[in-house]
This record gives C-alpha cells, sequence and structure tokens, in this order.
C-alpha cells in the first residue's frame, strides 16, 4: 500500500534552491495528539491554581475574621471586667445608702436556711431591693438628696419628690406673686394662678421634670401656652411664650427646652408665666423653686 505524507518546501534563499522534507502522516496526527494533551495539560494547571488562589482568599478572610473575633471578645472581656468593678462598686455604694436610711439587711433574712426562709419574707425584700434599684436608675435619689430628703423616707417619696417640678424653668426675678394682686390691665384686684418671672425675649425655657406635652397652641390670655403633665397628678403651664420647641404628646426630660419666652397674649412685657397645677388646682409654684442649671452641675437638656 503506498505511503501518505506531505512534502515541506523550503527555500534557503531568493537564489537557492528548494529542499524538500516528507513528512508522514502518522506524524502529523502525533503532533496534533501532543498539542491537545498540552492544552489539556495547561487546562488542568491552571485550574488548579485559580482553586488555589480561591482557597488562599477563603483562608485570608477566615484568618481575618479569626483575628476580628479575637479581638472582639477581648474587648467585651474587658467591658464585662469593668462592669464587675462597677457591680462592686455599686454594692458598696448600696451598702452605705442603705445603711444610712434605714434599709439595713434583715437579720432573719441573714441567719435563716433556705428551708426555713418565709417566701412573704424573701418577696418583701425582693420588692425593697427592686424600688430602690428603680429609684436609684431614675435619678429619684439624687432628686430627693438634694431636696433635703434623708432620714425615715420611702422609695415612694423619693418618685414622688423626683416627679415635682424643683427646677427653675427660667432664672430671674419674680415680677408677679402668686395669689391675689391687683391686674395690671384693669387696676382691679384678680387671683393671679400662678408667679411671673422676668426674662429676656427668646430665653429658653426649661422642663423642670419629666413629663408629656399635653398642648403646645395658642390659649387666649396665656397667649403661646405648653401644658405640660408630671405624673402623680402634677402639671406645670408656661404662658406667654414667642415659640414652642416641643409638640403635643411628647415625651420630655428634666433640662429638656420646651420653648422660648415671649410677650404673646395678655402681656405687658417679655416674661414667663409659670404654674404649678395639683390635680388641676394651681398652687403656689414658689415653693418647687428649689434649684437652677447652676446648682444641679450645669447639666445639658435632657440629662
Amino acid at each position: 500500500m503506498r505511503k501518505r505524507f506531505y512534502v515541506l518546501f523550503v527555500a534557503r534563499d531568493n537564489q537557492g534552491e528548494l529542499r524538500k522534507i516528507h513528512i508522514p502522516l502518522h506524524y502529523l496526527y502525533v503532533l496534533v495528539v501532543g498539542i491537545g494533551l498540552s492544552a489539556l495539560s495547561l487546562t488542568g494547571i491552571a485550574s488548579s491554581y485559580l482553586r488555589m488562589l480561591f482557597k488562599v482568599s477563603r483562608f485570608n478572610e477566615l484568618r481575618t475574621e479569626k483575628d476580628d473575633l479575637k479581638s472582639r471578645y477581648t474587648r467585651l472581656e474587658q467591658v464585662a471586667n469593668e462592669r464587675d468593678i462597677q457591680v462592686a462598686s455599686l454594692g458598696s455604694l448600696a451598702s452605705e445608702v442603705s445603711s444610712l436610711y434605714g434599709l439595713n439587711a434583715d437579720k432573719n433574712l441573714v441567719t435563716a436556711s433556705a428551708e426555713t426562709l418565709p417566701e412573704s419574707a424573701v418577696n418583701s425584700s425582693l420588692d425593697q431591693l427592686y424600688a430602690l434599684k428603680t429609684s436609684a436608675l431614675t435619678g429619684a435619689t439624687m432628686t430627693g438628696l438634694s431636696l433635703g430628703l434623708t432620714r425615715n423616707v420611702t422609695t415612694a417619696d423619693w418618685a414622688r419628690a423626683n416627679s415635682a417640678p424643683n427646677l427653675w424653668p427660667v432664672e430671674g426675678p419674680i415680677t408677679g406673686s402668686f395669689g391675689e394682686r391687683i391686674d395690671p390691665f384693669n387696676g382691679e384686684g384678680a387671683f393671679h394662678s400662678g408667679v411671673d418671672i422676668s426674662a429676656s425675649y427668646g430665653q429658653p425655657v426649661i422642663a423642670p421634670a419629666d413629663g408629656t406635652v399635653m398642648f403646645a397652641e395658642f390659649l387666649g390670655g396665656y397667649g403661646k401656652a405648653i401644658m405640660v403633665d408630671h405624673g402623680h397628678g402634677i402639671r406645670t403651664r408656661y404662658g406667654h411664650l414667642s415659640s414652642f420647641a416641643v409638640a403635643t404628646g411628647q415625651h420630655i426630660q428634666r433640662g429638656d427646652i420646651i420653648g422660648y419666652v415671649g410677650l404673646s397674649g395678655r402681656s405687658t412685657g417679655p416674661h414667663l408665666h409659670y404654674e404649678v397645677r395639683i390635680n388641676d388646682t394651681p398652687v403656689n409654684p414658689y415653693k418647687y423653686l428649689r434649684l437652677t442649671i447652676a446648682n444641679v452641675g450645669g447639666f445639658s437638656a435632657g440629662s
């Protein structure tokens, strides 16, 4: 059988002779197969390299996550240690406060065993503890102390004291007292349901205690007025404002700015008309005006 082959002509130069190279056909088949195997090998190598790059990238991500978790764990451990120190300090302070205000540990509870301990005694002690904790966290204790409530008081007394509007809404001289007075407009006797505190126009008016805004709107002779409900039947009213800083239904905290001094309504000049009402009955606000921002350390609004 005649062999099949390809002839490759090679020219040495422009003037030279041609040289013929005979390439058998099966050599060409071997070459094609070799090229195919080489391509498959290169593809496998490239695929392995890409998989290795992906695994290295994933490993780096996991290592970064591990370092981040380790750092967060260290921070949480530090915070836990700080909390333990704070709890120990608060426990020491609670012991001192309890001793000072007659909240000493019940000897019967301390010496009794778990089997002989009355459930009612345990519940009473826990209730007292929770009440003391609540009064401390809400600032009622500090408010009660600042108002002179010391020995022989209860946590309920501190809670009521904390609801009392004992902060001056604005600082200034009282130019109109509570009770009977001569009306500045008609010269006749009239009952004044609050006090007038002289202040400059636009001076901020602050909340004297925590509460909820009952209304903030124009109210006849009061002009632009605000009423705040502080709970326990205590409400305060602010009149002749120039503008509002709160809205009806808004919850406010002691020291929050609620409005600004003005002369709206029936007013002879810039001042704040301030009322305190107990169960909607006006009482003399002056006895509640115990503290100013400076007296309590200049705290910021809402603190």
